[in-house]
């Protein structure tokens, strides 16, 4: 089947899907998306078995999409950058430190935590992993995703304080994690120095280069956009530089995620206070609000669908349980050694960390960079686990999630 037809399908199912929802759940939109392409794809594998085999239609209407390649070099751009351009970044400075926290040193402490017990857990079933292999499942697991429960925060009355740490740890901390992956993944395959001063170094390149380089680019498109005021041509603008500057961030082994985060910081807000006219600003909103809603329905879709082209092996059921609980600990135990700085005290009592370790939902980057991993023993296993914890996540924690806001 040809790309158009897979995304014709994907629309498609997105929008019934949307309408299902809305005319009888009222279901969050991105968890009803997940639930009914879950539902969706357990129909068509149970007709299969009864000889109906409409599976065999669908994992050629998959077999079209590149998971891993769709997510990380083509929506995660877009999503990013119309995450960011609503961001405050006032507000963001206020709370600088607990953010910065969270986006870095508790991806980096949930990492190694997940990657120890991880690979404790599959040694006690029997299937031991290396060590780096269990590090890389920590840290593709780790970084949260602010599409699922941005949504549900508003709609709870979340308070702007913990809207705000939770919004901007997600958006920063997606590139984080996937420069640990990337550095993790170089060991593991042995194409990098696996010293850790190698490592650290390609960290740093990744993670500070990005972020200069996204505020590089940010600032030359502000320039573009104060000097017309015509809003095609702006929108146009802000599309070359989410796709252009992602494409030059990973052509350069710079993080493109983080540099995108940066650049639409930098357009939403000093861009809409001094380059924008009031239409400008309406259309071009309009139009990131338009493209982040259609790319996340597609997204959670084909989440949902994966399913469908995942190798599930009895093997690895236990260890995908036993996964669930050590994430969510490594979670708490990464956010709450926030409580243990001085400085960060007051910004992270005991109800706080609470809210943020169930609201932490893994989303689809987790299961793109886990599709990703090369051909070897152990990737069939961190697959298979890697997709429980994010449905576990997005499924429980998301639907539950509200009414723990509210209390």
């Amino acid at each position: 089947m040809s790309a158009l037809d897979t995304a014709a399908a994907l629309v498609t199912l997105a929008a019934l899907f949307s309408w299902a929802n809305q005319r009888w759940l009222r279901l969050p939109a991105t968890i009803a998306l997940l639930l009914f392409s879950l539902v969706a794809s357990l129909a068509v594998i149970a007709l299969g078995s009864l000889g109906i085999h409409f599976d065999t239609l669908a994992r050629e209407l998959l077999a079209a999409v590149d998971f891993d390649e769709a997510l990380l070099q083509g929506m995660l751009s877009f999503l990013l950058f119309a995450g960011a351009l609503h961001v405050d970044l006032a507000e963001l400075a206020e709370r600088k430190w607990a953010v910065g926290f969270l986006a870095t040193a508790s991806v980096l402490v949930s990492t190694a935590l997940v990657g120890a017990a991880a690979w404790w857990v599959f040694g006690a079933l029997g299937h031991p992993l290396p060590l780096v292999w269990c590090l890389l499942f920590g840290a593709l697991i780790s970084p949260t995703d602010p599409i699922a429960v941005l949504a549900i925060m508003k709609s709870a009355g979340s308070d702007r304080a913990l809207r705000i740490k939770m919004t901007g740890e997600s958006l920063l901390n997606d590139g984080v994690g996937v420069a640990v992956f990337l550095v993790l993944l170089g060991v593991a395959a042995g194409g990098e120095d696996s010293g850790w001063q190698g490592a650290a170094l390609l960290f740093a390149r990744e993670a500070l280069g990005g972020a200069l380089f996204g505020l590089a680019i940010g600032w030359v498109a502000y320039r573009m956009l104060r000097s017309i005021d015509h809003y095609q041509v702006e929108v146009l603008v802000t599309l070359a530089l989410v796709m252009g500057g992602y494409a030059l961030a990973t052509r350069l082994h710079l993080s493109g995620p983080i540099a995108i985060v940066v650049a639409g910081l930098l357009i939403g807000n000093h861009g809409r206070r001094l380059a924008m006219s009031d239409t400008t600003i309406e259309r071009l909103y309009g139009f990131w609000e338009l493209v982040d809603e259609t790319l996340n329905a597609a997204l959670f879709v084909l989440i949902g669908l994966e399913v469908l082209l995942i190798a599930f092996e009895p093997a690895w059921g236990w260890a995908a349980v036993l996964a669930i609980p050590v994430v969510l600990a490594a979670r708490l135990a990464s956010v709450s050694l926030a409580a243990a700085l001085p400085w960060l005290r007051r910004e992270f009592p005991p109800r706080v960390i609470g809210l943020l370790t169930w609201g932490g939902l893994r989303g689809g980057i987790s299961i793109a960079l886990a599709l990703s991993l090369p051909a070897a023993p152990e990737r069939s296993a961190l697959i298979t686990v890697t997709y429980v914890v994010v449905v576990f996540s997005i499924l429980v924690q998301g639907l539950t999630l509200s009414r723990l806001l509210r209390r």
